[in-house]
């Protein structure tokens, strides 16, 4: 490294988003940047530690250490630090095909296994990872890059999402004909609908990215359902592989008293809408707007978040986020060390949000809800919920509610996101695909391969409900999966 002290001369720097306040007033990214000077020593920090755990990528204890694509992350952070961004961004695109998106949405565990990070704060990767793309496009370094020969072999991949896009970007790359089909009216999967646009902009870098993609070769089809306008064996039998990148889409359910009442709507529904609304989509259904209402969310993850922000833009009168389990430490415990993903308190960007407004963190934890109660009109008017604790009986998690900790919380808008049961059916029923016993696609990691020949499955709907960065690692990898079927051989990266 250039600069094998930099990690004790130069402390640990990010930019500060846009100011809460003002940023709830548009639906602009409120992410920032940072000076060359400050971003030159922030990759000084990387301290050349001999073993990176923040590009290993690998499972343990049902977590990821570091990076699941394994970016060459000492390699451009040196880079950097001297100054040469090209030769960065260089090292960036050998293993990420969309470092644009990583550097906004992904929670960084390669941070999280950072070295620099076991006594002390870990170095900015993220941020340097979104500095060295962004000023890859502001250059003009990134242009389209067609093969220089192609196969006569055709691909399609069904599913626009960050796997769908990934394997369609490197089977283009090994020279193959690739049509990609998405049944929502733009490309993108989550990154379009299921990511507020002040988290990601959907015109100016996800549409950037598609209209790349769309110059080197890859054929794009929208408004078109797999298994309903055109059969899943029809495609099997007009193309020489097919790659399933459906996502799991199927959200979990909260089934108590009083859930078929009006205004209460999965996360993700409530998501979209509001996204087709604010792009002008033509969505014939009415967006779902928190105006005016008291919203409670109901899931303590990212896409809660995301509904917090949503519904703060929107205008409601007050917002919760009810959370099943406790409030993490401030610091790590003993079962949770480094280079595990750290497990502790944090405040996101929707909470902030609510702190600024209203004056308080929104999350509720520990937080059960009962049931829903509605009024004369069949609107949900208020939640009651009880506060648990969990115990463990014959080695099973239970929640036990606490007596005396009923409360009543008045309610027009309520929002499910919490998490998904897996792939939808249509088109693994149709092809009679085999699942695994979560319900997902039964296609071994490494090689994607379902049970029915030239059909290979990657991302959600076989892993479960993941990472933008692991659906990017499954569609990249099922990408060397489907060429070696196809040509006996790959020479594409994982």
């Amino acid at each position: 490294m250039g600069k094998p002290t930099g990690f004790m001369e130069y402390s640990r720097v990010l930019p500060a988003d846009r100011d809460p306040l003002t940023r709830v007033k548009d639906w602009q990214e409120f992410h920032t940047h940072l000076d060359e000077e400050q971003l030159r020593l922030q990759g000084a920090r990387c301290m050349d530690c001999g073993i990176p755990f923040c590009q290993t990528g690998q499972m343990l204890n049902s977590t990821v250490v570091g990076c699941p694509i394994h970016n060459l992350i000492p390699e451009w952070n040196d880079l950097v630090y001297r100054g040469r961004w090209k030769e960065a961004l260089e090292r960036l695109e050998k293993t990420n095909n969309f470092p644009e998106f990583t550097g906004r949405v992904c929670p960084a565990p390669c941070e999280g296994s950072c070295t620099a990070g076991l006594n002390g704060s870990p170095i900015t990767i993220k941020q340097i990872e979104f500095e060295i793309v962004e000023r890859g496009f502001k250059e003009g370094w990134i242009q389209p890059r067609l093969p220089k020969v192609r196969t006569g072999k055709k691909v399609a991949i069904v599913g626009s999402g960050p796997a769908g896009l990934a394997a369609a970007a490197q089977l283009n790359k090994a020279g193959h004909t690739v049509t990609v089909f998405e049944r929502d009216d733009r490309i993108g999967g989550l990154l379009m609908y299921g990511i507020p646009n002040m988290k990601l902009d959907k015109r100016k870098i996800v549409q950037r990215r598609v209209d790349l993609l769309e110059a080197e070769g890859i054929r794009f089809v929208t408004g078109t359902e797999i298994g309903r306008d055109i059969p899943a064996e029809q495609l099997v039998k007009e193309y020489d592989a097919v790659v399933l990148c459906t996502g799991a889409t199927k959200p979990r359910d909260l089934q108590i008293e009083g859930r078929g009442l009006k205004g209460i709507h999965f996360a993700m529904e409530y998501l979209t809408k509001s996204t087709k609304d604010l792009l002008g989509s033509g969505y014939a259904d009415e967006p779902i707007s928190a105006k005016g209402k008291d919203v409670i969310i109901i899931g303590g993850g990212d896409t809660g978040t995301d509904c917090v922000a949503t519904a703060i833009r929107q205008g409601c009168a007050s917002v919760t986020q009810f959370q099943h389990n406790k409030s993490n430490p401030p610091e790590r415990t003993a079962d949770n060390p480094w280079p595990l993903f750290p497990r502790v308190y944090t405040v996101d960007y929707g909470q902030e949000e609510a702190r600024s407004i209203f004056g308080h963190d929104p999350r509720s934890f520990s937080t059960s809800t009962v049931k829903f109660v509605g009024d004369e009109n069949g609107h949900v008017k208020e939640l009651h919920t009880v506060q648990i604790e969990f115990e463990y009986i014959d080695g099973k998690r239970i929640a036990r509610p606490i007596p005396g900790t009923e409360k009543v919380w008045p309610a027009q808008l309520v929002l499910l996101a919490m998490g998904f049961l897996g792939p939808e059916d249509t088109i693994l029923s149709e092809l009679n695909i085999e699942r695994d016993e979560r319900s997902n696609v039964k296609a071994e990691y490494g090689k994607y391969a379902t049970n029915i020949p030239g059909v290979f499955a990657a991302g959600d709907n076989r892993r479960g409900q993941s990472l933008v960065v692991w659906a990017i690692n499954e569609g990249r990898g099922a990408a060397r999966a489907v060429d070696e079927y196809l040509m006996g051989s790959t020479e594409l990266p994982y």
